[in-house]
């Protein structure tokens, strides 16, 4: 289900590239072993419904509990598998998911670059095919109007071919784009050669013209195959970072972003005249100096300067403001780039370890759901088990949003799910370990009655 949600959103960029099976397997590969971080709760949920559930409907959970072992007890073995799991998890997160988000992000970049639309542009003639020189007038997708094609391929022949309208498409090796043109002529210039005549030197350009109602030109394209890019151009993404390489990125980046900020602190107040007669003040003077300057006896009043030198002073002073405002301006954008492209290296670093957390809390989700509704199978756990996985999806993805916004912290965004689904867990425990309903409004009295009571004791 979710490999052909992949598919759906880039269904444009892989039909009618013939892209050989084997780089399609390859994507898959890649992309499945991405998908484990949403495949893997929801598996986790459905299996323990339906194996504590199909204990419970069976009867076995009971004669488990009647000879005494309560459902923790019976759950003990089953926990230890899980934790299990979750350092797996962890594992798997931090050291393969990243190798694999790299790799199908460079499959898919290559793929989307051997694009047809990228050969023909509306309105411009195209080079990028040797031998070859395309220009259509007006069209997307496959279907175009006015095309022209010149021919170079043969240096004794200059081939022009024009249609009103066509369609492309390529072979399924690739190697070849068919255009299926309607109304069109095709133009052949052959080189110029002398010929003697009448005692005369002349040279000519045999040529020749015919016209078609329906043809089919072949172009070979074996230049312009997938290409496959350096992976190099990738990693520098959060996405393919581990735990211990974001560490290192967000301290290098914090580390430059300060040796920048001090750097323009530097600069404003160096340029800035009371920083600089500061500045002056203690590198050019001693203090025994200053103890024996004299106050000069004229003090120079502000009605003896000049109106133009008060009109030029002022100029200088609103330009200098100017360009310190546009300073600072920049300066808080790329602060506000730097704080957002930290804060998704920091969800990166949180998702890893939220997923082995959520796993751990789904489990305690699901097994005492299956020991309350006592049924196993694939009929009322798999639905059960889509709601609750559908709104662990909603309460991620709505986290993970908040943080990217900055609304919330990256810690808090991205462990939302498993701090609203933990007292959900905890919850479903007590009632499935005491045989209680769960929305028993007097089992919930009785209790709080009972913790009443302990602190009155107390």
């Amino acid at each position: 289900m979710l490999i052909m949600q992949f598919f759906w959103k880039y269904i444009d960029d892989l039909m009618g590239k013939g892209i050989s099976i084997t780089v399609i397997l390859e994507l898959l590969f890649f992309v499945s072993a991405s998908l484990i971080p949403l495949a893997l709760p929801l598996a986790m949920l459905l299996s323990s419904i339906m194996t504590i559930g199909n204990l419970a409907e069976n009867n076995e959970l009971t004669a488990l509990k009647s000879s005494g072992l309560s459902l923790y007890r019976i759950l003990r073995p089953l926990t230890g598998v899980v934790l299990l799991i979750c350092l797996g998890t962890f594992y798997f997160a931090n050291f393969v998911i990243p190798v694999a988000n790299l790799k199908w992000r460079t499959i898919i970049y290559d793929i989307q670059e051997t694009k047809i639309s990228t050969i023909l542009t509306p309105g411009k003639y195209n080079n990028q095919l040797d031998g070859y020189s395309i220009k259509i007038d007006k069209g997307n997708d496959s279907k175009f109007e006015g095309i022209t094609i010149h021919d170079h391929t043969n240096l004794n022949v200059v081939k022009t071919v024009k249609a009103e309208r066509g369609e492309v498409f390529k072979s399924k090796n690739g190697l070849y784009l068919f255009f299926n043109l309607e109304n069109g002529q095709v133009f052949e210039e052959l080189s110029s050669f002398s010929g003697t005549g009448s005692g005369s030197n002349s040279n000519f350009h045999p040529s020749r013209r015919y016209s078609f109602d329906d043809a089919t030109y072949k172009i070979d394209i074996s230049g312009f195959k997938m290409n496959k890019s350096d992976e190099d151009l990738f990693k520098d993404k959060h996405e393919m970072y581990n735990v211990f390489q974001i560490n290192q990125a967000v301290d290098s980046i914090q580390k430059q972003t300060n040796a920048i900020l001090n750097n323009f602190v530097e600069g404003l107040k160096n340029s800035h005249p009371y920083f600089q007669a500061h500045k002056f003040k203690h590198d050019s003077i001693s203090l025994r100096v200053i103890d024996t300057m004299t106050i000069p006896n004229e003090i120079v009043k502000l009605s003896d300067i000049a109106i133009p030198d008060l009109r030029q002073a002022y100029n200088m002073s609103i330009s200098k403001m100017r360009t310190s405002k546009d300073n600072l301006q920049s300066q808080k954008l790329f602060t506000e780039t730097i704080i957002e492209e930290v804060s998704k290296f920091y969800i990166e670093f949180n998702r890893k370890f939220s997923l082995t957390a959520t796993i751990l809390v789904l489990f305690f989700v699901g097994a005492p759901l299956g020991a309350i509704i006592r049924k196993g199978g694939f009929g009322a756990p798999v639905v059960i088990a889509a709601l609750l996985f559908m709104v662990y999806f909603i309460l991620n993805s709505v986290g993970e949003s908040l943080a990217n916004e900055g609304v919330v912290s990256p810690f808090w965004g991205m462990w939302m799910a498993t701090f609203i689904l933990s007292p959900v867990a905890i919850i479903l425990m007590r009632s499935a370990a005491n045989d209680s309903k769960v929305f028993n409004k007097d089992s919930w009295i009785k209790f709080f009655k009972k913790k009443t009571k302990k602190d009155t004791t107390i």
